[in-house]
C-alpha cells in the first residue's frame, strides 16, 4: 500500500482487498518512537560503557536538571516511567550507589531522592561524550533544524499539556 505525504495526513491508496483503511492521519506515535530511537541509537553505546541503562540515565539528567532532590511521583512525571517501574528502578539505583532516599522528617510517607557523589562523578564523566553525540547530530542535520525541533517538540508539549486528561474531566 502506497502513502503520499502531504502536511500531516495521508493520502492513502485503498488496499488490494478493496476497503480503504479508515485511518487518515499518519501514526504520530509510531512517528515519535522511531524518531526516538534513531537519536538514542547514538546515546546507548555510551550509557552501555558506564553501565546505566537509559531509564537511570533519564533519571540522572531530571536530577541534575531540576537542581535538586524530587519525589518519585515528579520523577514519574519528569522521566515518564511509570510507577511501578520506578520503584525497582529507584530500589537497583540505590543499591549501585547512584541515588539516595530519603524520608522527610514531616512525613514518613514522603520520600525524597537525590544524586550521590557516584551519580555526579558519573555524569560528569559522561558529559563531554555524551556533548559530542549532540554536537555529531546538529553537524549532520543543522542548527537551524535543531533548534526548530527544540521549539517544536516545547510548543507539542505544551499544547498537549493544555488537553483534558485522557477520560478525565
Amino acid at each position: 500500500m502506497s502513502t503520499e505525504r502531504t502536511s500531516g495526513r495521508s493520502q492513502r491508496k485503498p488496499s488490494r482487498r478493496g476497503t480503504p483503511p479508515v485511518f487518515t492521519h499518519r501514526n504520530l506515535p509510531l512517528l515519535l518512537l522511531q524518531a526516538r530511537e534513531g537519536v538514542f541509537a547514538h546515546f546507548r553505546p555510551i550509557l552501555h560503557a558506564h553501565g546505566i541503562t537509559e531509564q537511570q540515565w533519564r533519571i540522572v539528567r531530571a536530577l541534575l536538571e531540576e537542581g535538586g532532590p524530587l519525589e518519585p511521583r515528579q520523577i514519574v512525571q519528569v522521566c515518564r516511567i511509570s510507577s511501578p517501574s520506578l520503584a525497582g528502578i529507584l530500589a537497583r539505583m540505590d543499591e549501585l550507589g547512584l541515588v539516595a532516599r530519603e524520608r522527610l522528617p514531616t512525613d514518613q510517607r514522603r520520600v525524597m531522592v537525590s544524586l550521590t557523589a557516584r551519580s555526579r562523578a558519573l555524569a560528569e564523566t559522561m558529559a563531554p561524550q555524551i556533548e559530542a553525540v549532540y554536537a555529531e547530530i546538529e553537524a549532520h542535520i543543522g542548527s537551524e533544524l535543531m533548534d526548530r525541533f527544540y521549539a517544536t517538540l516545547d510548543e507539542l508539549i505544551e499544547v498537549l499539556g493544555a488537553l483534558p486528561e485522557p477520560g478525565g474531566e
